[in-house]
């Protein structure tokens, strides 16, 4: 163990992220994303939610701030009555880690489902809120 490290990283999490460059993404998955079949490389973080994960990320992990949108969400599908809370979440989360404002881009299912495969890395969770998963691209160290 090290010191300051939260116990929700794991040796392999911690590891992947600091194996991650400039613009590789990373996404955290919920429970009912197709992690296996979509990741070049799993990491499994079964038990634990996005939002406490998320908050653990982001002590070590810079955001791209060379892009205008560093966070990704799946869109609602059309059609579906859901309205995600646990954006709500992920939007006070970010804004208590970076001083400047942080656009989130919200993709269609498919085309998250595409972006999730080129991904770095999928980090498979127990997190059971629909439309809970996130892609974070890394930025630089300033």
């Amino acid at each position: 163990m090290l010191k300051e490290i939260p116990s929700i990283i794991s040796p392999e999490l911690m590891k992947t992220l600091m194996e991650m460059g400039h613009g590789d993404e990373i996404v955290l998955a919920d429970g009912n994303f197709p992690s296996v079949s979509h990741a070049q490389r799993i990491i499994r973080c079964d038990g634990n939610g996005i939002p406490e994960l998320l908050t653990a990320i982001l002590e070590f992990f810079p955001l791209d701030t060379y892009v205008e949108c560093p966070v990704a969400c799946m869109a609602v599908v059309p059609g579906d009555t859901i309205q995600p809370v646990i954006w709500k979440d992920y939007e006070d989360i970010i804004d208590r880690q970076f001083e400047h404002s942080c656009p989130f881009e919200y993709i269609e299912r498919s085309l998250f489902y595409e972006r999730s495969k080129k991904a770095f890395a999928v980090v498979a969770t127990s997190e059971t809120a629909l439309y809970a998963n996130i892609i974070l691209k890394k930025g630089v160290i300033k």
